[in-house]
């Protein structure tokens, strides 16, 4: 029997990508966006690449601490072993962190070797996880706070999502005065008509659970798809009240690792649907014990972010309810500006591409363009 091939070498680039024009959500504001890629080499010359999101800033610093503290461990090590990998540089890690920036870096590690199970098997990564579909639904997500009129950005915006055969959307809200939110969502129903759904993002806009369900009454009559993190992350009991008090979704998980994040969550009914991201939780394996929990409790999830992740993912698990997709002309979400090709979308839905492993392939001059340091 061949022996399993083992890991090389681990090569980890932050980048940092710019939005020709900053944007910004109810907290804060994004002039560039920084990313982590991890690319996992085994022993036969395989790769695998794998990738996390550090905000406006940290770029720099998660990818110190792959290279300094995490690759050293996996290097000599089994690069088909992503489960048993994750444990022990987990376990190793306690002390330091169990969420945040910790788990941004084993995310980026563990996503890279899942994408080298898949390559190494010759199969794209959601046959692997067991596909449920070949096509998944996806939303168009956007309404940023942009310079302007607030009211013909969002029709701007929807105009060209709708064009593409878009039928689900999502803006963000919180970070307007209470009557221009209004306006913006009832604005944002009308063009995309009473079938579409619509989900309002807050970005964890509110303080109370009483400011909070001040706005959601504001916009009820607009029926929308969901409010989605309304409060703080750790706030479980304020989610879970306002939650009781909705008759529509509400829908959060984004910041939240690993799962024990989730368990919470669950166990405080603290939201209708979750939104793991594959990204912040922990990694692959992470998020598909998240969503197999959840599927226990009859609770759909809908990752957050990083589609050409989440495609497999949502691919792969029936209770999964959609993706979260940016057209890259919008300058908001700009990973795929580091990628030779993007996902192609076509009436609401993502076709799998049938490429082994993730099917990322890095554009090596926009990488090196976009380097931190």
């Amino acid at each position: 029997m061949p022996a399993s091939p083992t890991i090389r070498s681990v090569r980890v680039t932050p980048v940092a990508v710019p939005l020709a024009v900053p944007t910004r959500i109810a907290t804060r504001e994004v002039v560039a966006r920084e990313f982590v890629l991890v690319e996992i080499e085994t022993d036969e010359g395989v790769t695998g690449v794998g990738y996390t999101y550090t905000g406006t800033t940290g770029g720099r610093l998660c990818a110190t601490f792959i290279d300094d503290y995490v690759a050293p461990r996996l290097v000599g090590g089994p690069a088909l072993a992503p489960e048993r990998v994750w444990a022990t540089l987990f376990q190793e890690h306690l002390l330091i962190g169990r969420r945040g920036f910790l788990l941004r870096a084993l995310s980026a590690v563990d996503i890279a070797l899942w994408d080298l199970m898949g390559l190494v098997a010759g199969q794209p990564l959601y046959r692997l996880l067991v596909g449920f579909r070949d096509a998944v639904p996806a939303y168009a997500s956007g309404g940023y706070y942009r310079a302007g009129d607030p009211l013909e950005n969002i029709e701007r915006e929807l105009t060209g999502y709708l064009k593409l055969g878009f039928k689900d959307f999502k803006i963000k809200v919180g970070g307007a005065p209470l009557d221009v939110d209004v306006e913006r969502v009832r604005v944002a129903r009308e063009m995309i008509g009473p079938a579409a759904r619509l989900g309002l993002d807050a970005n964890n806009a509110w303080r109370t659970v009483s400011e909070a369900l001040r706005f959601a009454r504001a916009v009820e009559k607009y029926e929308p798809w969901w409010l989605e993190e309304p409060l703080l992350p750790d706030d479980i009991e304020g989610h879970a009240q306002i939650a009781a008090a909705l008759d529509w979704p509400v829908a959060t998980g984004e910041i939240h690792s690993t799962r024990w994040d989730f368990r919470a969550l669950i166990e405080k009914r603290a939201a209708d649907i979750l939104q793991p991201d594959a990204g912040v939780i922990g990694g692959i394996g992470e998020w598909m014990r998240v969503a197999h929990a959840a599927a226990t409790f009859d609770i759909p999830v809908a990752p957050h972010w990083h589609a050409d992740v989440h495609v497999h993912l949502v691919a792969a698990v029936p209770n999964a309810l959609t993706v979260e997709y940016f057209s890259l002309e919008e300058d908001i979400y700009n990973f795929e500006r580091l990628l030779v090709d993007r996902l192609q979308p076509k009436d609401g839905l993502i076709p799998l591409r049938d490429r082994p492993g993730l099917g990322l392939e890095l554009d090596r001059a926009a990488v090196e363009r976009f380097r931190i340091g």
